[in-house]
C-alpha cells in the first residue's frame, strides 16, 4: 500500500456514511447507547464462554498426563463425552431449572423442572430479546453452560483408572441436568442462599466444591485403585504417563480462568465494568501464581525437592481460591489467598492418602478444599460478606451434593456396577473398554 493510499483510506472510511453506503445496513436498535451495552455485555458472555470452553481441553490434557498410559484414551473419551452430554442436558433441563423460567416451582428453591432452554431471536431491531437493555439470552445460556460442564470435568479425574465409562456418563447427566443447576439456582437464580446474603462471585462453592463433593462421594463408594495402598497401609506412588501434557493442561486451565472469573462480572457496558474486569483478570492471575509458588517452596522444604504435580495443582488451587471473590482483594491479598490454596494442596493430598481416599489427579484438594477456603476468604476482603452465611451455604450445598450424589452412585453400583473387573484394571481400561490405546507404539505404563 502506497503512502498516499494509507493517508486516504481513513478519510474514505469516515466519508462512507455521507456517501450513502451505510443506508442499506440493518439497524440493530433505536438507541445507540443501549445497543452498545447490549453488544458489549453479550460479547463478554461469548468471549468468556469461549475461554471457559477451552478449560475442557485443559481438564482433558491434565487428566491424560496424570493417569497411566494404559488409561489415557479412557480419560479423553470421558472428557469429550461429558462435555457433550452437559451441553444437551443443560439445554433440556438444567438451564430452565437454574433460573426462574418455568411454569411452576417452589419460590427460591425450585424453578420449572422441565422445559428446554429457549434462545430469544434478536433480529435487526432487537425486538424479542430477553433483555434488550442488558444482553442476549443466547450469550447467557452459552456462558452458563460452560460452568455446568466444568463441574462434571472435576469428577472425571478423581475417579480415573477404575470406573466404567457408561455409569460415569449417566452420573454426568444427573449432575449437569439436576444437581448442579438446582443448587446453582439457590445463589445465581435468586434463590434462598442469595436472599440470605451468600457471596460467591464465580463459583468457588457453586461450581468447584460441588464437583469436589461429587468426586469425593464417588471415590468413597468406588474405592482406591489396585496397588495404591499396600498391606502395611503405606501409599504407593503411581506416576502419571506424561507430565508435559499435565503442565500444558494446567496452563490451558489458567488461561480459561480469565473467562471464568472475568466473564462473571456479567457486564462490560460501562467504564466501571471494564475496569472491574481488568482487576479481576489481574487478581485471578496473581492468585494462581501465589498458589504455584507456595507449593514450589513448601515441597522443597518438606521433601528436599520440588514436586511438579504439587506445583501444578497449587496453581489450580490458587485459581479456585480466588474464584469466590476476585474483584475486591488487592493484588497482594489475592496473591496470599492463592498461596493458601497452594499450601492446602501440599498438605491435603497426603492427608487423603492417609484416609485411603484415592484421588488420581488431586481434584478434591484443589476444587473442594480450596473451594471451601476461597468461599470463607471472601469475608477478609468484602465487607458485605458474613462468615456465618458463607459457612451456612458451604454446609447446605455440601450436604445436598453428597446426599444426592451418593444416592445416584449407589443406584448405579447396584444396577450397572461402577468398577471394572480386576483384570481390566490391571491391563488398562483403554483396550478392555475401548479397544484402542493412546500410545500403541509404546509399552504400557
Amino acid at each position: 500500500m502506497t503512502t498516499l493510499a494509507k493517508l486516504a483510506l481513513p478519510a474514505a472510511l469516515i466519508a462512507l456514511p455521507s456517501l450513502g453506503l451505510a443506508d442499506d445496513a440493518p439497524v440493530a436498535g433505536v438507541n445507540a447507547a443501549t445497543d452498545t451495552v447490549f453488544i458489549l455485555n453479550s460479547l463478554l458472555f461469548l468471549v468468556g464462554g469461549i475461554l471457559v470452553f477451552w478449560m475442557a481441553a485443559g481438564f482433558a490434557m491434565l487428566e491424560a498426563g496424570l493417569v497411566r498410559s494404559k488409561n489415557v484414551t479412557m480419560q479423553l473419551i470421558k472428557n469429550i463425552s461429558l462435555f457433550s452430554l452437559a451441553a444437551i442436558f443443560y439445554y433440556l433441563i438444567g438451564y430452565n431449572l437454574m433460573y426462574p423460567l418455568g411454569t411452576w416451582g417452589i419460590d427460591g428453591v425450585l424453578s420449572g423442572v422441565w422445559g428446554p432452554g429457549v434462545l430469544e431471536a434478536v433480529g435487526v431491531t432487537a425486538e424479542g430479546a430477553d433483555d434488550y437493555s442488558y444482553a442476549s439470552t443466547g450469550s447467557d445460556f452459552f456462558f452458563q453452560l460452560m460452568f455446568c460442564a466444568t463441574t462434571a470435568s472435576i469428577v472425571s479425574g478423581t475417579l480415573a483408572e477404575r470406573i466404567k465409562l457408561w455409569p460415569f456418563l449417566i452420573f454426568t447427566i444427573v449432575l449437569t441436568a439436576v444437581i448442579y443447576p438446582l443448587q446453582a439456582s439457590w445463589k445465581w437464580g435468586g434463590g434462598f442462599l442469595d436472599a440470605a446474603g451468600f457471596l460467591d462471585f464465580a463459583g468457588s462453592t457453586v461450581v468447584h466444591s460441588v464437583g469436589g463433593w461429587a468426586a469425593l462421594t464417588g471415590a468413597l463408594i468406588l474405592g482406591p485403585r489396585i496397588g495404591k495402598y499396600n498391606k502395611a497401609g503405606k501409599t504407593v506412588p503411581i506416576p502419571g504417563s506424561n507430565l508435559t501434557l499435565a503442565t500444558l493442561g494446567t496452563f490451558i486451565l489458567w488461561l480459561g480462568w480469565f473467562g471464568f472469573n472475568g466473564g462473571s462480572q456479567l457486564a462490560m457496558g460501562t467504564v466501571g465494568d471494564v475496569g472491574d474486569v481488568s482487576r479481576i483478570f489481574a487478581n485471578t492471575n496473581t492468585a494462581a501464581a501465589g498458589g504455584a509458588i507456595a507449593a514450589l517452596i513448601l515441597t522443597q522444604l518438606l521433601y528436599k525437592k520440588p514436586d511438579l504435580t504439587m506445583v501444578l495443582n497449587g496453581a489450580l488451587a490458587g485459581l479456585v481460591s480466588i474464584t469466590a471473590e476476585p474483584l475486591t482483594p488487592s493484588l497482594g491479598a489475592a496473591t496470599l489467598i492463592g498461596a493458601v490454596g497452594g499450601v492446602i494442596v501440599v498438605f491435603a493430598v497426603p492427608f487423603l492418602d492417609k484416609l485411603k481416599i484415592d484421588d488420581v489427579v488431586g481434584a478434591i484438594p484443589v476444587h473442594l478444599i480450596a473451594g471451601i477456603w476461597g468461599t470463607i476468604a471472601v469475608v477478609f476482603t468484602n465487607g458485605d460478606a458474613s462468615l456465618g452465611t458463607q459457612l451456612y451455604a458451604i454446609i447446605v450445598v455440601g450436604l445436598f451434593t453428597v446426599i444426592v450424589s451418593g444416592i445416584v452412585w449407589y443406584i448405579l453400583k447396584a444396577t450397572m456396577g461402577l468398577r471394572v473387573d480386576e483384570e481390566t484394571e490391571i491391563n488398562g481400561l483403554d483396550m478392555a473398554e475401548l479397544g484402542m490405546e493412546a500410545y500403541p507404539e509404546f509399552s504400557k505404563g
